[in-house]
């Protein structure tokens, strides 16, 4: 099983990378599943239906999102329909969408699961209990199971890939927007990376222009942050599988920029 995941799709930059290099990379790697974070689609923050089908038609087979889910109300409007998104599993019951969905059918399935983290992010459940019992029911439908684990701090990333070592297929981190230098694979088979990075902005700060940023740095002072322009990146990860026992086999970082151009 090959599984291709782009890291968070950073405003208008990070779409239009997307639609230009995604239908080479899956020409490249062809995975059989394409798993793209979107928390940050909608200009920087959150995602609009027109951009969720966007975001589809460009090839990714299912969103994953973020702590900037809730970020543009459209949402509300069509996460109950929006059968290719999944929103961090640990908010509270009866919180609108799923962290959970099941992707293909018979022997080619696939789960791909999205819990956030709660060390210097808003408080949600305990993302190691959910992610016990998302686990048990994602083994119900494939052994082959992708977690997008959205946290701010690298212990709690390592901490949860150690926790689920040889119980899921990967475990790939996001929110940073920082491609993290440490992709492995586990002892008990799980495939690891803290941060697979974003995919939009390569000269801005975290895909926001510089200026504001570095005011705020400078001055402490309150910024309204908009997405950079110029030069973008891409960045992601390939992680292959053993499809009956579900250990990851490789990881990959994906990166495509300015110093490091697209080779097919």
């Amino acid at each position: 099983m090959k599984l291709l995941f782009i890291g968070d799709i950073v405003g208008s930059p990070g779409r239009e990378m997307l639609q230009e290099y995604l239908p080479k990379l899956k020409a490249k790697y062809r995975p059989d599943y394409t798993i793209v974070n979107a928390e940050n689609a909608a200009h920087g923050k959150g995602i609009t239906k027109k951009i969720y089908h966007e975001l589809l038609q460009a090839g990714a087979d299912i969103l994953t999102m973020g702590n900037h889910t809730w970020d543009k109300k459209d949402i509300f409007e069509f996460i109950h329909e929006a059968d290719s998104l999944v929103r961090p599993a640990n908010f509270p019951n009866g919180t609108p969408g799923s962290g959970l969905k099941v992707l293909g059918t018979g022997k080619n399935k696939a789960v791909v699961i999205n819990l956030q983290g709660t060390t210097f992010l808003p408080p949600l459940d305990n993302p190691f209990h959910a992610a016990d019992e998302l686990v048990t029911e994602a083994k119900k439908h494939s052994d082959i199971i992708f977690i997008d684990f959205h946290a701010e701090a690298t212990s709690e990333k390592q901490a949860l890939a150690w926790y689920l070592d040889g119980r899921c297929t990967a475990v790939i981190g996001t929110h940073t927007h920082v491609p993290t230098n440490d992709s492995r694979i586990l002892p008990g088979g799980t495939a690891f990376q803290a941060d697979a990075g974003m995919t939009g902005p390569y000269d801005g700060i975290l895909g926001m222009k510089r200026e504001a940023v570095l005011n705020r740095f400078l001055t402490h002072l309150p910024a309204r942050f908009e997405v950079e322009e110029g030069s973008t990146q891409l960045n992601g990860v390939f992680v292959e599988a053993d499809k009956n026992s579900g250990r990851a086999t490789s990881i990959k970082s994906v990166q495509i920029n300015d110093d490091k151009p697209f080779f097919d």
